[in-house]
């Protein structure tokens, strides 16, 4: 017999995804417009891919590390602003974005060193993410022109170098993953 005790709750299905379902209808709403580089795909398809690679290749199923993957560009990229993130996933939530967020107001050169240092000193949460997006640069770039491609693995190797300077134990098997993956591409 089984006796349920008033520190018990009881969540439904629609309780353990609505928030994670709201996050991708959000990132839906906000990158709507936007198409990746080859001017086909729809943008919204890599923030999606990038939280599928959180869970599914990562193994990593806590709701609000899903959030952030698939929030992760909506701050950089579109008209949305902290405190929309805020106040709809909560400050924790929004704060992974932020630091997955680089400042485009900055010069390209300093924006990146910036950007990279934000990564290192952040917590595994957002290195876990940041690892998702490269991992999922990568394999697209597996259909990029050279030049692109060329790109795509320079900023594979920087940030996979800021990371490791201050890698979170949490996030280790992952840089690993991608790591590989690099390499995999490098030959």
């Amino acid at each position: 017999m089984l006796v349920l005790t008033a520190s018990l709750v009881m969540t439904t299905p629609e309780d353990a995804v609505g928030p994670l379902l709201e996050a991708i209808a959000f990132a839906a709403r906000a990158h709507r417009p936007q198409l990746r580089k080859d001017g086909q795909t729809p943008y919204v398809s890599h923030v999606f891919r990038v939280c599928l690679v959180v869970r599914h290749v990562f193994g990593i199923d806590d709701p609000h590390v899903l959030m952030a993957a698939v929030l992760h560009d909506t701050l950089e990229d579109t008209t949305t602003d902290y405190d929309d993130l805020r106040e709809r996933f909560g400050d924790e939530v929004a704060s992974w974005v932020a630091a997955l967020s680089k400042d485009t107001r900055r010069p390209e050169a300093e924006r990146e060193k910036e950007y990279e240092a934000e990564l290192a000193r952040s917590p595994w949460q957002v290195q876990v993410c940041k690892l998702a997006d490269v991992f999922d640069n990568l394999l697209d770039s597996r259909q990029s022109p050279l030049p692109q491609r060329a790109m795509v693995l320079r900023r594979a190797r920087a940030y996979l170098a800021a990371l490791q300077s201050n890698l979170k134990p949490e996030a280790r098997p992952h840089w690993e993953t991608v790591a590989d993956l690099l390499r995999d591409l490098d030959r």
